[in-house]
């Protein structure tokens, strides 16, 4: 009797056939699911340093501001950038040498799109904002089943879209489908 070492030409051939099926069948699921994750690990930690800067205001009783920044010491408008969040101590609206950064987040990932007001959002000592804003986040595709957005009320209250239809797209405060066009 001879031990058998190794496998068979046509034993590799179907091992290789079925791998491949199985691959050709879960790999555009998993490309969804990263997609999916991506999006909703930015948007939870977008929606954690807006909260963030809410109870800060509160607490604290002071201005506080949330802005999108290229270089943490000015505000933009981009808010794919990194944004940061601090108490603006002298009302100017921007981060002075003195007015320490409480939170930051990274930049949004390359593949999607936040959208959100043209400026900062600055949460008032009550805790509410001065002005109500949305921030939208899409993927790179515009495919609608990927959109998230954050709602932040005039009370400063965060609010984040839901699929409350199941259609697979989730809704804004009014319950209209978000779309990324």
């Amino acid at each position: 009797m001879r031990n058998q070492t190794g496998v068979t030409l046509l034993e590799m051939l179907i091992t290789l056939a079925i791998v491949a099926i199985v691959l050709t069948t879960v790999a555009p699921n998993v490309q969804s699911i990263l997609i999916q994750n991506r999006i909703t690990a930015e948007i939870n930690e977008l929606s954690g340093v807006i909260q963030y800067a809410r109870h800060h205001a509160i607490d604290q009783q002071i201005d506080t501001l949330v802005c999108p920044s290229d270089d943490f010491s000015s505000c933009t408008t981009n808010w794919g950038q990194a944004k940061m969040v601090f108490a603006d101590e002298n009302g100017d609206g921007s981060r002075g040498n003195d007015e320490p950064i409480l939170a930051a987040t990274g930049v949004t990932h390359p593949v999607n799109v936040l959208t959100g007001p043209n400026g900062s959002m600055r949460f008032l000592a009550s805790g509410a904002v001065a002005a109500p804003a949305v921030l939208r986040l899409c993927h790179e595709n515009d495919e609608a089943e990927y959109a998230r957005a954050l709602t932040i009320s005039l009370q400063g209250r965060v609010k984040m879209s839901r699929d409350d239809d199941n259609d697979g797209i989730h809704e804004d405060d009014t319950g209209a489908a978000l779309d990324c066009n």
